[in-house]
């Protein structure tokens, strides 16, 4: 699988820090190879528009859509408890 990001994902992935913007890469690994992978706790978020929800570390998520052979990675926030 390929992927790429939003206008909206840039803007918000610059604001975290260092470890988070690691973080996040080392999941996006995990999803590009396995979207099952324990770590990712991926799953739906929005049925409607198709989108997903996977972890980055314990308070921050990503969101994304699988589009045929692409992920489309829409944005990354702190995760509300």
């Amino acid at each position: 699988m390929q992927y790429s990001r939003t206008p909206q994902f840039e803007r918000a992935f610059k604001k975290f820090p260092k470890q988070i913007k690691t973080a996040f890469e080392k999941q996006l690994r995990f999803l590009l190879s396995n979207i099952r992978h324990p770590s990712l706790r991926a799953k739906k978020y929005d049925e409607t528009q198709g989108i997903w929800q996977a972890r980055v570390t314990d308070n921050v998520r990503f969101y994304f859509q699988i589009m045929s052979d692409r992920y489309r990675i829409l944005d990354i926030e702190k995760h509300r408890d």
